[in-house]
């Protein structure tokens, strides 16, 4: 876990949720942490152990999707020497080292049917069984888990026992997405983009533009909190007047006029059809340079306009970068007009 982060939000749903994670941490139970990739889950797992009475026991963290099915159960119980290939010598298992304290489950929907029968023995009984071994080892061990899949579908499906699910699901913590955390991308933007002016050895922060802040408001975020890290940090750091507020954001690092072109499409495919060809209009002409910057400066304001004055849908749309949609926009003296969100 990136012991450098914490909570930052103040949105209602934000601030529900931290409030159950806080409420839930001083029970003995299991917790299951349900949400988003992005969405702070094992920020929450490490609020459960830190304020439950096990905070000065051990917090071990697993990633059941790391690992090969082969590997997640002697992960998870260990094994003695000579169990298998390659054990050339005992192991402890993540329950063991967590005794006393919390083992943290992400990605808990990837646990083989296997695993998952081992879990519920362990979770019931409090006793894990190395591979290769004939006596059980007792442990004293919270299990907090995560995942972002609905997993009583999973039951349904036959992907997922049903018992394992009754057995720790006591409390089930989701996370709401930041599309649904009402103001909270702003102070999250200034959060991270104070601490980045300050990682490059910035003399003070300017902030963001109000224009960069609508484009940040309007970003659906499938990547959550840690897309808008990497958003905000990245716009920052290429940022070469730290004097003026930061006024550039690029959603998608591997936008670029040179990135490899997309494998040809199927016969057939919609996407394979071509674009309507442009309709030009001509008369009588006395300056072409002139004529050419109007009906470009016209292409770019009926685009916006149709594109609802999103730059980067309109930069798609006009099959350019958005650097390059900048650039045309600022030598139009389009940048200039207040545009909406």
């Amino acid at each position: 876990m990136d012991r450098n982060e914490t909570f930052v939000g103040e949105s209602g749903a934000f601030l529900d949720s931290v409030e159950r994670a806080s409420r839930a941490a001083a029970l003995n139970r299991p917790v299951l942490i349900i949400g988003e990739r992005g969405t702070g889950k094992e920020l929450v797992a490490e609020r459960l152990h830190r304020l439950s009475p096990r905070w000065a026991g051990p917090l071990v963290t697993m990633n059941c999707a790391a690992l090969t099915e082969s590997l997640i159960e002697a992960e998870l119980f260990g094994h003695e020497a000579g169990a298998f290939t390659g054990a050339t010598r005992a192991r402890a298992g993540r329950f063991e080292e967590a005794d006393g304290g919390t083992l943290f489950l992400d990605e808990l929907a990837t646990l083989s049917a296997a695993a998952q029968e081992r879990l519920l023995r362990a979770v019931e009984y409090g006793e894990v069984t190395r591979i290769g071994a004939n006596n059980p080892v007792r442990v004293d061990v919270r299990i907090v888990a995560a995942t972002n899949e609905h997993l009583p579908g999973l039951v349904d499906k036959g992907r997922f026992r049903a018992d394992l699910l009754d057995r720790l699901a006591f409390e089930v913590l989701t996370l709401p997405p930041l599309r649904a955390r009402e103001g909270d991308v702003r102070v999250l933007t200034d959060y991270f983009g104070r601490r980045m002016a300050s990682e490059i050895g910035w003399d003070s922060w300017p902030g963001f533009s109000n224009e960069a802040h609508r484009e940040l408001q309007g970003h659906g975020w499938p990547g959550n909190v840690r897309e808008l890290r990497n958003v905000v940090e990245r716009a920052v750091y290429r940022w070469d007047t730290p004097d003026l507020p930061v006024d550039r954001i690029e959603f998608d690092p591997f936008a670029s006029p040179w990135r490899p072109a997309a494998p040809a499409t199927v016969a057939g495919d919609d996407a394979a059809k071509p674009a309507a060809p442009l309709r030009v209009v001509t008369g009588a002409v006395n300056d072409l340079r002139a004529a050419v910057d109007a009906h470009e400066r016209a292409i770019l304001e009926d685009t916006l306009a149709r594109c609802r004055f999103n730059q980067r849908d309109a930069a798609k749309a006009l099959s350019l970068s958005y650097d390059q949609l900048r650039h045309c926009l600022r030598r139009h003296g389009l940048l200039e007009k207040k545009l909406a969100g």
